[in-house]
């Protein structure tokens, strides 16, 4: 049904240099039969890490990988990951909306659901998933009764009761992205709670310029691209173990907060989704004139993969 979908809309639609652009190989079957100038895979996750990946999203990647004339890579340790298989991997590491996080740096009225909520108060929003340290989350919460953590996110494969239930968290659903600094300008330390597992392995949080950008003091677990570059430039505090980070929450606390912004905004300068998009582009580019695109992207899969994925689709 999507194939032809997607076929139907090219032809309606009279397309004729057009760029395919995956975020995920699990999508290359979808469009095996269109010819486009020129293919893009924007590799943001290590996808076949996360609970309940198909089995053959790693044979799909592999052809993709192939057929790519760019390929880019969201993460510091992604793109490393990912080089080792094609060398020519593009970093475009997370960019920010600087205006839109920087305006939680203004004073401005509690959202409803969270102005009766003490201070100080410790924030993360983001999907709540597998990648949450649940036990690390109720372990602070239980260390420092009179700190109140506040979630902003859906619940997303696993089960909410799995959640800690405390007095001092508070679970406060999914907000839009145009809510999001209103709510931030009301905390007092941004949190990164994320376990160390295979689905975080590679995982570049968006969140942390996000949260910098928007003033607040960050403490998180030592996710690799958090550590490299944000700790390593003394911009955010890391932490794994409860009263380590219970810790390192104190001292975000104790920051000279107008020393702090000063900082994170040296390393955020540069840093726009304007600037990253220039720089895709002109990847795009290059690629469109330099291939003898138009042509089909139907590939014959090798046998020995065809019979592998036909096994595993049987299963």
């Amino acid at each position: 049904m999507q194939t032809e979908l997607l076929e139907t809309l090219v032809e309606t639609e009279g397309l004729r240099d057009y760029v395919l652009w995956y975020y995920t190989p699990m999508a290359l079957p979808i469009a095996r039969g269109l010819s486009p100038c020129a293919v893009v895979y924007d590799c943001m996750d290590q996808l076949s890490a996360f609970h309940g990946a198909p089995p053959e999203l790693t044979l799909l990647e592999r052809q993709l990988f192939d057929q790519a004339d760019v390929v880019m890579a969201g993460g510091y340790s992604l793109c490393r990951a990912k080089q080792k298989i094609r060398s020519d991997v593009h970093l475009f590491p997370s960019s920010v909306d600087l205006p839109h996080f920087s305006s939680a740096r203004v004073p401005q009225p509690d959202p409803v659901d969270q102005k009766d909520i003490p201070h100080p108060r410790l924030g993360f929003f983001g999907v709540i998933d597998e990648r949450m340290d649940v036990s690390l989350l109720a372990a602070v919460a239980a260390l420092r009764p009179d700190w109140h953590i506040v979630v902003l996110g859906p619940v997303v494969k696993i089960d909410p009761a799995a959640l800690p239930r405390a007095a001092n968290i508070h679970y406060l659903g999914q907000k839009s992205y145009a809510e999001l600094p209103q709510y931030i300008a009301g905390w007092d330390v941004a949190i990164l709670p994320f376990a160390r597992n295979e689905s975080t392995r590679f995982i570049s949080p968006t969140k942390t310029p996000e949260y910098l950008a928007a003033g607040c003091p960050v403490v998180s677990t030592s996710i690799a691209d958090v550590v490299e570059p944000y700790a390593r430039l003394k911009l955010v505090h890391i932490a794994d173990s409860p009263a380590d980070f219970v810790l390192q929450v104190e001292r975000a606390l104790a920051q000279d907060p107008v020393q702090r912004r000063a900082e994170a905004d040296v390393f955020l300068a540069g840093n726009s989704w304007d600037a990253t998009f220039s720089k895709m582009a002109g990847l795009v580019d290059v690629a469109t004139r330099s291939t003898r695109r138009p042509r089909s992207i139907r590939p014959e899969m090798p046998s020995a993969d065809r019979k592998a994925l036909a096994v595993r689709q049987a299963r």
